[in-house]
């Protein structure tokens, strides 16, 4: 397998994934739909998968091929980390966006 679809592999298979979880972060709640919640949006989303990355080629580089498992094992560390980053941005993010709207919107 060419060595660089290998290094990017959880992030190819993963795509579609993150297509719906941004997805959904960017359409809910529907209300308000400002300029800044968009950029926030948007900016949320970016450092998401800019994490997603970084730790990604982390995992890959300083998995070491074990036993049995050989290079598979790259892949999962990989993936892992990835995909755990992912998860953090997007948590810290949602936590955020709705303190924030809450103050923004009155009760």
């Amino acid at each position: 397998m060419n060595q660089q679809v290998q290094l990017h592999l959880a992030l190819i298979l993963f795509l579609p994934w993150f297509a719906i979880l941004g997805s959904l972060f960017w359409f809910y709640p529907r209300q308000p739909r400002t300029r800044a919640r968009r950029v926030f949006d948007v900016t949320s989303l970016v450092v998401a998968v800019v994490a997603f990355v970084i730790a990604m080629r982390i995992g890959y580089v300083i998995a070491e091929p074990t036993g049995t498992a050989g290079n598979i094992w790259r892949q999962v560390v990989a993936t892992a980390g990835g995909y755990a980053a992912f998860l953090g941005v997007m948590t810290v993010a949602w936590f955020l966006r709705r303190r924030w709207l809450r103050r923004l919107l009155p009760n």
